[in-house]
């Protein structure tokens, strides 16, 4: 059984918080955006879905378009147990977020979570502080090779900025903001690679298991960036994953007003 198997099966068993089946998604709800950041050459579009129960919400990225008509009627009124069954990853995925972010949030005393604040500002200079924030768990010194899952520009720019190299890497392909080929096969670059900063996507996306496993099995630094299941990659800390900057709904490109990211892990 792997981590990940492990976790669904203890969140069944009502071993982290209440029984799911008696917990139900109130909200169901999507959000979409394009972006292109001033003073950039390339811009790109963010889907997510999200799911409320209670006061907490859960949500898992998708590509565009992916998601049938139906899913928000799916979710909707569907107690938690039933969504973890649901044959769409991204609405599994975004169940077990909100779950865990109902049954043990960010802030809850104890949760070993440090707030780190996003100050106010343009969408390219929150997300420059969002990088920092991230690529700061990350402990390696200059001239290791990073793989990056998930291509977010302002994180290699930091990468850059700290003199590491990397590999970018996205299911989407393309290119960089530099002009590097971003690759498709994050399993295929791991071997040559000193440590691993990845999206949150990789949970929906069915991704994520081959890269804990290989953190586990070989010792190499994982940093987990989350927006999707940010209340879930907490729980595989030490066991594969080294750090999570946990960043839940909403998130710092819906608002231009200062926020918080919460990191687990690495250097304080």
């Amino acid at each position: 059984m792997s981590a990940y198997e492990d976790l669904i099966r203890r969140v069944r068993a009502g071993a982290l918080g209440p029984d799911p089946a008696g917990t139900y998604v109130s909200v169901a709800f999507t959000t979409s955006q394009a972006v292109r950041h001033e003073g950039r050459d390339g811009g790109y579009r963010n889907e997510v879905l999200s799911l409320r129960l209670a006061e907490a919400v859960g949500s898992c990225a998708v590509e565009p378009g992916e998601l049938p008509a139906t899913t928000l009627d799916d979710c909707v009124g569907t107690d938690i147990a039933t969504l973890l069954d649901h044959p769409l990853p991204p609405v599994r995925t975004a169940a077990l977020d909100a779950y865990l972010m109902h049954a043990a949030p960010h802030t809850r005393p104890g949760s070993g979570a440090r707030p780190w604040p996003l100050p106010a500002g343009s969408s390219l200079e929150k997300s420059r502080a969002r990088a920092h924030a991230v690529v700061g768990l990350l402990d390696l010194p200059p001239g290791s090779t990073v793989l990056v899952v998930g291509v977010v520009n302002s994180l290699l720019e930091a990468l850059r900025s700290r003199g590491l190299a990397y590999v970018p890497c996205d299911l989407k392909g393309g290119t960089t903001e530099w002009g590097e080929p971003v690759r498709t096969d994050a399993a295929a670059e791991l071997a040559r690679c000193d440590g691993v900063l990845a999206s949150g996507m990789t949970l929906g996306n069915g991704t994520f298991e081959t890269l804990r496993a290989h953190a586990a099995r070989h010792g190499t630094p994982l940093v987990m960036f989350a927006q999707t299941g940010s209340a879930v990659l907490p729980h595989f800390l030490g066991d594969g994953v080294t750090a999570v900057c946990a960043e839940p709904y909403p998130f710092f490109w819906l608002d231009g007003g200062p926020g918080f990211v919460y990191r687990y892990g690495g250097a304080p």
